[in-house]
């Protein structure tokens, strides 16, 4: 690199609350990105946010800042979920994240988010457990006004909870008592 060459850094702004106090020493995960007249550094609090700004980047159209923005707007458990349940809505909450660049995240991502640990809804990020009747559960709670993302999580709990083969019935009152608690 030349003189001219500038170094960057940048830390993900989720973990400013995490933080230890001042003048504790932190670790950072540390994505390095190379160019030829710039290096840029990407700090994340932890390795899980690291592998989710590596994933987002490998979407066509989603750089280091949307990526940044998508982590700023979302939780890793959010963003599983929304990308679970095909929500649009709640990646473009993102800055910079339009309704098409969302849709491709949510379509190019869920199948590679399966192996990652995602928490507590990584059982319903598996596209053979969505049966028809978690659908119709789903469909129901979003009818009610609840976002896609909020009743996917709701109902994905209720499976969890009475098993996978609940009635529709029963997989909508015990997803709306998870929407309320």
């Amino acid at each position: 690199m030349s003189a001219a060459s500038a170094i960057w850094c940048s830390v993900h702004p989720g973990p400013w609350g995490r933080l230890p106090a001042t003048g504790e020493g932190v670790r950072l995960e540390i994505d390095t990105h190379v160019r030829e007249d710039h290096i840029h550094l990407y700090g994340f609090i932890d390795g899980a946010e690291r592998a989710w700004f590596r994933l987002l980047t490998t979407v066509q159209g989603v750089g280091a800042r949307v990526a940044l923005a998508i982590l700023s707007a979302l939780t890793a458990d959010e963003l599983v979920q929304a990308i679970a349940a095909q929500d649009k809505a709640a990646v473009s909450r993102a800055n910079g994240v339009g309704a098409k660049l969302a849709g491709r995240i949510v379509s190019e991502l869920r199948d590679k988010v399966g192996g990652m640990a995602l928490g507590s809804v990584a059982a319903a990020a598996d596209p053979g457990r969505i049966t028809p009747s978690v659908e119709e559960a789903v469909s129901a709670l979003v009818n009610l006004g609840y976002s896609r993302s909020d009743a996917f999580g709701a109902v994905a709990r209720a499976v969890q909870k009475l098993g996978e083969n609940a009635a529709l019935d029963d997989l909508i009152r015990v997803g709306l008592r998870e929407m309320s608690s």
